[in-house]
């Protein structure tokens, strides 16, 4: 079904909603530094500033930034399309797998992670075949390893696969 047909062709969120929704989340970031650092101490000890002072100063200069793009995103006219909704799947298609990637490499590894990811990105957003799927997507993480763990000597995240074959 195209996306003329559903009647979301030139629809999407709007670039004020955007901007707003932006603005916002990082202000609530912000908050959150602004407390940890107050719980932490913000002001000045014998041996200098405390934990928090520091980070407090970081954070409300970010509350601060976010509030004036708050208000700049409100007061703007603006009508115009951030993106259409098709072109947002689009990135879902790849920011979803590639948290779910990051999420997982504490459970099995960095090595069987990245061989899934490259797998599905090629089958999935290229439409290779599976020969040349499997060569990548086997060849990248093992070009990694040989750099990284041979030749670096700079040990990446294992996991049970990688354990049962003594890496």
């Amino acid at each position: 079904m195209s996306d003329e047909v559903r009647g979301d062709a030139h629809s999407g969120p709007s670039q004020r909603g955007v901007e707003s929704g932006v603005a916002i989340a990082i202000a609530v970031f912000a908050l959150i530094v602004i407390y940890g650092s107050i719980q932490a101490g913000i002001g000045w000890g014998d041996e200098g500033p405390k934990a928090g002072f520091f980070p407090f100063y970081v954070g409300l200069t970010i509350l601060i930034a976010s509030v004036v793009n708050l208000i700049h995103a409100r007061t703007v006219p603006r009508s115009d399309l951030f993106a259409e909704w098709g072109q947002l799947r689009q990135v879902l298609w790849v920011v979803i797998p590639t948290a779910i990637y990051v999420g997982v490499i504490p459970w099995i590894g960095i090595y069987v992670s990245s061989t899934l990811l490259v797998a599905f990105f090629m089958r999935r957003l290229g439409n290779y075949g599976w020969a040349l799927i499997a060569a990548i997507a086997l060849g990248v993480p093992l070009v990694v390893f040989l750099v990284f763990e041979r030749w670096f000597l700079v040990p990446l995240p294992k996991g049970p696969i990688e354990a049962l074959l003594g890496f």
